[in-house]
């Protein structure tokens, strides 16, 4: 049976910042120990428009799980994996919380050395997130920096966007993004047909930023909880509930 994605996101309470930073250097640990967890990780979070210190959000953070699926009585139309103790409990101190159930379409490379998920058949009509992960090389920081601005402002107003945010293991060099696309047609349309965007990519080849790099794009098979807390957008008749 194929491996569960999922992506959980928190609101904190600002109160709550020096134990969130205690359980960040603590629980990573913890949860790659979970049974059944493939591959695991604890993310701060920003706005996702400048990758540096000051687009860090103290008050929402998140955690991408792949781990084995536990058995489902017959009539279930999807495994369910069991949660780990360290996500009931980050869930147990929120404000707010938001899973995203995910099914792997395309992936390409590798984060910290592994290639954590594995592209499935499946086809999707409905919403895709992409996933970009980079660990960038100190010495073309500064120019990476300067190249995203004019890709974050368009990527603003970009048709079918649903929600957007950064994610990051460390305030500097260890970046990427989230983005909820009403469709994959939306996707597309952005990563190949946006000027600012097609001109980034071109970019990335010939400077290379990236020690390392993956890219990756799932179906959304399910959202639960609170939306607000993934920046959402809008909502459409097509959006699964």
């Amino acid at each position: 049976m194929d491996p569960v994605v999922t992506l959980h996101v928190w609101r904190m309470p600002r109160r709550a910042l020096p134990e969130v930073l205690v359980r960040m250097a603590t629980d990573r640990a913890r949860l790659r120990r979970h049974p059944g967890v493939r591959f695991a990780k604890l993310l701060g979070t920003g706005t996702g428009t400048g990758f540096g210190p000051g687009d860090v959000d103290p008050t929402r953070w998140a955690a991408l799980l792949v781990h084995d699926p536990t058995p489902t009585e017959p009539r279930a139309k999807e495994p369910r994996a069991t949660e780990p103790k360290v996500i009931t409990a980050w869930t147990r101190r929120s404000e707010a919380h938001a899973r995203i159930d995910l099914t792997p379409l395309t992936s390409r490379g590798t984060w910290s050395g592994h290639q954590p998920f594995e592209p499935s058949d499946t086809r999707t009509n409905g919403m895709v997130l992409a996933l970009t992960r980079a660990r960038l090389k100190p010495t073309r920081a500064a120019t990476f920096w300067r190249a995203i601005p004019p890709v974050a402002a368009t990527l603003t107003d970009a048709p079918g966007l649903l929600a957007r945010f950064g994610v990051g293991e460390a305030p500097i060099g260890w970046q990427g993004t989230v983005t909820v696309w009403r469709s994959t047609a939306d996707l597309v349309a952005f990563a190949y047909r946006q000027p600012e965007h097609r001109a980034a990519i071109v970019r990335t080849e010939q400077v290379g930023w990236y020690a390392e790099e993956l890219f990756a794009r799932f179906a959304v098979s399910g959202i639960m909880g609170d939306r607000g807390v993934l920046g959402w957008a809008q909502t459409t008749r097509s959006d699964p509930a």
